[in-house]
């Protein structure tokens, strides 16, 4: 149909018609009205009909260019309508004419064709599908202009999304710094300068982590941002719309940073892949509780800078007319096109390779060599796994928390199913009911206090080390008249929880996964209820049956998660509530002395009233070695041939070792005099890393692994004097310290101290041993017989083979696998059917053999007597 043009607007002539009839409708009701309210004149409407007719005139005059057959059609409809305007323009000196002129537009509308002119009659009123009509026409005119804005809005630019992403990508590492830092108090009077106190605050702080990659070569910020920027990546292109990737990756990365804020405050760890399991159990109650009663202002001030992003970020992707950043379609019609199609496989090509670089980043973090480790560490990352808070604010968040997020426990074991691990708790039943026909005592009839002491090793074993006094006569002593040997180490220098770990489970390192380097923040922390050894004590006697003392921090190697989990009552340290009692230090030295140590654990025996199980790390001999010591006797007896150096670190080092040596007699004295049964184990954990020169001959490397230890029990026990055969003990491991134990006190066992029994038989010592250099563990299985030597897993006979491989079988379904060991007996210890041997107190001390002066008797006297 033609269309009338009036100004910018478009009508038909249907319109029109419309629109005049309808203005003329309300006009004449206009007039009903003025007659009734007189609130009109006649001049007035006179004036408005006029208006109309001149109107018509005009739209009369825009038809004429329509096409002549058209054109004569629709003038002849226009002169009528003009016609009748007329006559209702001279009706209004004749009111009584009015009705005549009403009936004649009636005729009018009723002669002309209903589908030409759908006008109404003066006295009718529009109908509702008329106004649907108007309203519909409305909102299509509505649509169209929106449509025309809308197909206007602006393409953003690659540029301005890159410079963006540098930008969130920046800032979430600067956050997730921020939230493992806190401003350096300093007193008001304290002799620092104005540079070092800006450093301390957290600005400083932040400054001198992005500063330090060209002031001191460490390029740890730009690691984080390139792995912060890759996650950053992954969102974008599995979502394919960057505003709202935007959107969803900066969240995420503030309510991690908040969290990590909060854990680092209340407990001094970074947030790790372990605590996500708050999450998935549904504990987003508990997680809350964490948020400390001074944090709400920060959780209010991040949700309304999060709302503000947000609500920019979809304002942003809304007026953005670049709908995809590879603008590709799926519909069926537009998805065959050669220029789509290649879109939609470029769009899945880009997600794919982001996802699966930053999956082989994070797989291979931790695996030794790797391309990922290599990378990392030419970009500055130290790891420090032995604590997650520094290996945070060291490396970054973001590094540390992908360091534990692979934690492949170990490969599963050839034959594992439920039937194959039923059939190995009935091997080991059975053993065990063999074992303990002739064992006469039961271990928690016993206190066992398992003694980890850092870094103790006999300097005097170490190539080209000597000394003309001996630093350890009285350990070497106790040695001699009870169960002890060389332990065999995975560490050097480092490492103490994963030898740790093996004493408190019996399970080993060896068996492990290479890439599990730290068991204590990869593995435990994700289990719920991680079997160890002194759950047969608190199976017993409830939850006072095992205690730990650590007279350091809590948050080293997770230990206060970790404990909790393995079932001890507490963990007392110095930061623990309450804190561990002693804490005294011997002259300069930063740790807390041995024997203030031991006085914990003689406080702990005797304020219970039944036996427990005990666990005591040391921290007196941790590194470094400095000049702590008002006096040091080995400065003069040092006969080694080593540089000034070394020959210094070694001498401090022993030095420390001598007064171990002291205290630990001395401890074992005054256990000698509590009328309570009591077994000590004590090993060392690893060598220190002050022996340069031998660590670099490659043939000191099972040397440099071999600590020391001895199984020690009181002249209140049965087992008093004890000592198992030399020819079974001479080289062992320290997953084999309860079996041991339990050997020594003659006490009856579990099947699963059956197993570490028999196995320690066939195979002494076992542990993953490296180089000496890699410290941590890094290397092969290694297997010692009873003379120290390695074992070729080839030639072990065909009963420790099975024996090896049953062992594997335990450790994968206790760690990795379905736990169906647990549903079994085979962790429990039964009773011993013989009537329990006791012997009177008999006080009986080792006497030292060496005289270290008056300072060592007025520091033990103020603990012992």
């Amino acid at each position: 149909m033609q269309q009338t043009i009036i100004g910018d607007s478009e009508m038909n002539e249907a319109e029109a018609e419309n629109e005049a009839a309808t203005d003329l409708n309300e006009d004449r009701h206009a007039d009903n009205a003025g007659k009734r309210s007189s609130v009109v004149d006649d001049a007035e409407r006179a004036s408005a009909l006029s208006c109309i007719a001149s109107l018509l005139r005009c739209y009369r005059d825009k038809w004429r260019t329509a096409d002549a057959a058209e054109r004569g059609k629709q003038l002849s409809r226009l002169g009528a309508l003009l016609h009748r305007y007329e006559d209702k323009l001279q009706a209004v000196d004749n009111p009584d004419a009015a009705d005549t002129a009403g009936n004649a537009d009636a005729v009018d509308a009723e002669t002309e064709p209903q589908a030409e002119s759908p006008m109404p009659t003066e006295q009718s009123q529009p109908t509702t599908q008329e106004r649907l009509t108007a309203a519909v026409q409305v909102l299509k005119r509505i649509g169209r202009g929106i449509r025309t804005v809308w197909g206007k809005r602006p393409k953003l630019s690659y540029a301005l999304y890159a410079v963006v992403f540098i930008v969130i990508t920046a800032a979430a590492v600067l956050f997730l710094q921020w939230s493992v830092y806190n401003s350096i108090e300093y007193a008001d009077d304290a002799q620092v300068d104005n540079s070092t106190r800006i450093l301390g605050t957290m600005a400083g702080q932040l400054t001198k982590f992005v500063s330090q990659m060209w002031l001191e070569n460490q390029w740890q910020f730009l690691l984080n941002f390139l792995v912060v920027g890759l996650m950053y990546l992954v969102v974008i292109t599995f979502l394919n719309r960057f505003w709202v990737a935007t959107a969803i990756f900066g969240t995420v990365m503030v309510v991690f940073s908040i969290a990590n804020r909060f854990k680092y405050l209340l407990r001094n760890e970074p947030i790790i892949p372990a605590d996500l399991s708050f999450i998935s159990s549904g504990n987003t109650g508990e997680i809350i509780s964490f948020i400390p009663e001074d944090g709400t202002d920060l959780v209010n001030a991040a949700i309304i800078g999060l709302t503000y992003f947000v609500v920019i970020c979809l304002v942003l992707q809304f007026l953005d007319r670049r709908n995809g950043l590879i603008p590709c379609h799926w519909r069926p019609s537009r998805f065959l096109r050669v220029r789509n199609v290649i879109a939609v496989f470029a769009r899945i090509a880009a997600f794919v390779a982001t996802a699966s670089l930053l999956v082989s980043f994070t797989w291979n973090l931790n695996v030794p060599n790797s391309w990922a480790q290599q990378w990392a560490r030419e970009l500055g990352d130290s790891p420090q796994p032995w604590n997650a808070m520094a290996d945070a604010q060291s490396n970054g968040p973001a590094i540390n928390f992908l360091r534990l997020a692979h934690a492949k426990t170990m490969e599963q074991p050839d034959g594992y199913s439920e039937e194959t691990m039923q059939a190995v708790a009935e091997r080991y039943t059975a053993a065990a009911d063999n074992i303990n026909t002739t064992r006469t005592a039961n271990l928690t009839d016993n206190t066992v206090v398992m003694i980890l002491s850092e870094s103790f090793s006999d300097p005097t074993r170490i190539p080209d080390v000597a000394f003309s006094i001996d630093p350890m006569p009285n350990i070497r002593a106790i040695k001699s008249a009870t169960t002890s040997g060389l332990m065999l180490s995975p560490g050097y220098g480092g490492g103490t929880a994963n030898i740790e770990y093996q004493a408190l489970t019996g399970l080993n390192m060896a068996n492990f996964d290479e890439s599990m380097l730290s068991v204590y923040q990869q593995l435990v922390p994700s289990q719920e209820e991680p079997y160890s050894f002194n759950r047969i004590w608190s199976e017993q006697y409830g939850e006072s049956g095992s205690v730990a003392f650590h007279p350091y921090y809590k948050n080293m190697y997770l230990r206060d998660h970790n404990y909790d989990r393995f079932g001890f009552s507490e963990l007392l340290t110095l930061d623990s509530d309450p804190a561990i009692e002693h804490q005294d230090h011997i002259d300069a030295s930063p740790y807390v002395s041995d024997a203030a140590s031991y006085a914990n654990v003689i406080d702990a025996i005797t304020s219970q009233d039944h036996p427990q199980f005990i666990q005591l790390v040391t921290m007196q001999n941790h590194s470094g070695y400095g000049d702590y010591y008002a006096t040091n006797e080995f400065r003069e007896a040092d006969l080694s041939p080593l540089d000034d150096n070394e020959c210094w670190q070694i001498e401090n080092y022993t030095k420390g070792l001598s007064l171990t040596d002291q205290a630990t007699a001395e401890f074992l004295n005054t256990l000698n005099t509590i009328d309570k049964p009591v077994t000590v184990i004590f090993y060392g954990d690893h060598l220190p890393s002050i022996y340069t020169t031998a660590n670099a001959d490659m043939d000191n490397t099972l040397t440099l692994h071999e600590t020391d230890y001895f199984i020690w029990s009181n002249q209140a026990s049965a087992s008093a004097d004890g000592k198992v055969s030399g020819e079974h003990t001479a080289f062992s491991s320290s997953n084999y310290c309860m079996s041991l134990a339990a050997e020594h006190m003659n006490a009856t066992i579990s099947p699963y101290l059956a197993l570490l029994t028999e196995l320690q038989r066939e195979i002494p010592s076992i542990s993953r041993v490296g180089s000496a250099a890699v410290g941590w563990g890094e290397g092969d299985a290694t297997y010692l017989d009873e003379n120290g030597d390695i074992i070729d897993p080839d030639t072990l006979t065909k009963p420790a083979k099975q024996l090896l491989h049953d062992y594997q079988l335990v450790q994968y379904d206790m760690t990795a696998g379905d736990g169906y060991l647990y549903q079994t007996e085979f962790f429990n210890v039964e009773e011993s059917e013989h009537v329990p041997l006791e012997r009177d107190q008999v006080p009986q001390a080792y006497e030292a053999t060496q005289d270290y002066g008056p300072y060592a008797d007025m520091w033990y006297q103020e603990y012992w007597y």
